[in-house]
């Protein structure tokens, strides 16, 4: 029995021409992130971007052929309202930052871990590179980060297409005290 993983390769690489372009977004997340991917999508001519969000605080029932999710709190108490209004204030906030884009694009809301969300939209729609934020900047972000790990690190290690990791926020060489 052959339990390997597919290991990146020439034959699994996908051409960025005409492929799409994954983007993963956050609520209230820099502009930077989707005009970067933008840009990209622009220089690459890219056929879609998909832009998504990866709620933690929800679980997937079901996967669909498109990269779209059925999704479920996994809190059972929770309400299904705040994630309707989580998905409508990312719509808005796109509608703002890609009006005229160039590139046709949607949002599609995931649930679960975002590297896996990622992963399995990209599979879907057959993208060429999945494009993300660094973290945000501030003490609880860098916590966060340490416990759950980066989502671009989690990404460039568990499937085999290029991640483009647009910086947020960058941390003057001499502030540092690491040893390299």
């Amino acid at each position: 029995m052959n339990n390997q993983v597919p290991q990146p390769a020439v034959d699994r690489m996908v051409e960025p021409a005409g492929h799409a372009v994954v983007v993963g977004v956050t609520p209230g997340q820099d502009e930077l992130v989707p005009l970067t991917a933008l840009a990209w999508a622009r220089a690459a001519g890219a056929t879609t971007m998909h832009l998504a969000y990866a709620d933690v605080s929800r679980y997937t029932v079901l996967e669909h052929p498109d990269g779209t999710v059925t999704h479920a709190s996994i809190d059972p108490d929770t309400g299904d309202v705040d994630w309707q209004q989580t998905a409508e204030k990312l719509q808005a906030q796109l509608d703002g930052v890609l009006a005229g884009a160039g590139v046709p694009w949607r949002f599609v809301y995931l649930a679960g871990r975002p590297d896996r969300a990622l992963t399995h939209l990209a599979r879907a729609v057959d993208a060429a590179v999945i494009v993300v934020g660094t973290r945000a900047p501030g003490t609880a972000a860098h916590v966060r980060e340490m416990i759950e790990g980066s989502v671009a690190v989690h990404l460039a290690h568990h499937q085999h297409r290029p991640v483009l990791t647009v910086p947020l926020s960058v941390v003057d060489w001499k502030a540092t005290r690491a040893p390299w």
